[in-house]
């Protein structure tokens, strides 16, 4: 309507009843950062370093291509060490599977692990490809400036970088140099001092020793993590899973063919079945057939993955001790990190019960078994420790299989910031109200807008406690908002054009321990 009428005439005008609404901003987009084969969007550019939202497996591999093709050599071991054994009786010798320097990454099959688990959207930032880590090995300097770029980033509430985990763990006596320590403080800054609306998952550092006085892994890490707890989340151990397939798994993985070969060769049993001069045709004719593995370089890729296949079948079928090597590289390929997987139960809590649900109690797909077993007793000293930087166990329970028996955050010691469903619940509320309250900045400050903004920002939190993200009998139990001059503002906050607003939110805690009390009452007929 004009603001003032000088032509004669009826006049319309409309106003709004209700106020605005609050989206909900999404809870569970995790962001990857680590080495990958190739960096390569749609239209033919780099994305190395460049933040990329996928939304599945295969975008992945569209964009980032495959696995790292890691490298094992045979070294000689002991009996309490080995992978298998040659000789007879009284003249054996042990030997064990190593992987080669350089080789190494983690971040594929973390993804593939995250998805397995129920995950959804992701970002992922490729600092280098894996010719990179060949060349240079991993660089804790790369994957630091990578967090940087995540600061344009609004979406992502949650940080991994896998790779880390095969860097050295670092000493903390020292200044933090090229290891896992000074990644994982600079993971805890980022999402604590600077951003403050996502939290880091890690992984202990060589996870898959069992803790001890002679391993202190866990005493290790927690002096890796410093600042910033609250939003650092940590579990322990790895598990062993059934990401890479047998298929995935042939001669090729081994660095020296020529060590490969003479093993086989050694491992053929003296005696024989038949005459003499069968078992001597029989041994020459198996040695023939393992001169045959070649790596058949030259050869066209259909060609060469046809011979390879070949050969590799040929040797299951004739070669017990070939194939147990390839058990035993597919078994250390397997054994990885669990916080990716714990990113992928995040997204499936999420999206069926709701951030404020603690992602726990909750089995693992494609888990056989975590890489340590810990016992009730164990696990005191993960989840209650003088220091509160909790660590949440992985178990398996009979009957039952792999779960995640842990909820804590770093800040184990702390009433408010102790659970991570507390911990992610509010930097949901927070930065769905941030997103929302944009809207009115530079509006009057007077009470039209706090009207507004108090209706608002009531219907939001009593639609959450209808869900159960806030604990109490009635919405005035679960939560309280208030805004106004005298109320939450004095008259200098009016001049100084600062608007205050106090919020109250009462949000659901898990029941961790369940006491339940037997006694025993006289009888009474």
């Amino acid at each position: 309507m004009p603001l003032t009428l000088k032509t004669p005439g009826v006049y319309i005008e409309e106003k709004n009843a209700f106020p605005n609404s609050i989206v909900a901003l999404p809870t569970a987009v995790p962001a990857f950062i680590g080495y990958t084969e190739r960096a390569d969007l749609a239209n033919g550019k780099s994305a190395i370093k460049k933040p990329i939202k996928i939304k599945s497996m295969s975008e992945y591999f569209a964009y980032f291509g495959g696995d790292i093709e890691t490298k094992y050599e045979l070294t000689q071991g002991s009996v309490d060490d080995f992978a298998v054994k040659v000789g007879e009786a009284g003249n054996e010798a042990y030997y064990k599977v190593e992987p080669v320097a350089n080789t190494q990454g983690l971040l594929y099959n973390s993804i593939r692990l995250f998805y397995q688990n129920g995950g959804g959207s992701a970002f992922i930032i490729s600092v280098g490809k894996y010719s990179d880590i060949e060349a240079k090995g991993i660089e804790s300097g790369e994957l630091k400036k990578a967090i940087d770029l995540l600061k344009r980033e609004q979406e992502p509430t949650m940080l991994l970088i896998p790779d880390a985990l095969l860097l050295d763990a670092g000493v903390p006596a020292t200044e933090p140099k090229a290891n896992y320590m000074s990644v994982c403080q600079a993971m805890l800054k980022h999402c604590g001092s600077e951003m403050r609306s996502r939290v880091a998952l890690f992984d202990v550092h060589a996870g898959y020793e069992k803790f001890s006085a002679e391993t202190p892994v866990i005493k290790a890490f927690r002096e890796t993590v410093v600042n910033d707890l609250d939003f650092g989340i940590a579990y322990y151990p790895w598990v062993h899973t059934t990401v890479v397939e047998e298929t995935e798994i042939n001669y090729l993985n081994f660095a020296k063919l020529a060590d490969l070969q003479q093993l086989l060769k050694d491992a053929l049993l003296e005696s024989m079945p038949g005459t003499e001069q069968e078992a001597v045709d029989k041994r020459a004719e198996i040695e023939d057939e393992i001169d045959k593995l070649d790596p058949f370089e030259g050869e066209s890729e259909a060609n060469r993955t046809r011979k390879v296949n070949t050969a590799h079948q040929t040797m299951k079928a004739i070669s017990g001790v070939y194939k147990d090597l390839l058990k035993e590289v597919r078994e250390q390929r397997n054994l990885l990190p669990v916080a990716p997987a714990m990113a992928g139960v995040y997204t499936m809590v999420d999206n069926s019960r709701g951030v404020w649900k603690a992602p726990a109690n909750v089995g693992l797909n494609s888990v056989v078994a975590p890489s340590v077993s810990i016992t009730n007793e164990e696990q005191e000293d993960l989840n209650v420790t003088l220091t509160g930087k909790s660590v949440n166990a992985i178990r398996s329970f009979v009957g039952e299989g792999v779960k995640v028996w842990g909820a804590r955050t770093l800040d184990g010691n702390s009433q408010d910031w102790r659970y991570i469903n507390v911990r992610r619940t509010l930097i949901f509320i927070e930065q769905s109200v941030k997103a929302a309250a944009k809207a009115y900045v530079f509006e009057p400050n007077d009470s039209n807008t706090w009207i507004l903004l108090k209706g608002m920002l009531n219907n939001f939190l009593n639609n959450l406690w209808k869900q159960g993200a806030l604990a109490g009998a009635s919405p005035g139990e679960a939560f309280n908002v208030s805004v106004g001059l005298g109320a939450t503002m004095t008259p200098v906050d009016i001049l100084d054009g600062i608007m205050r607003i106090n919020v109250k939110v009462a949000i659901t805690r898990p029941a961790e321990f369940i006491v339940i009390t037997f006694q025993q009452k006289m009888q009474e007929s």
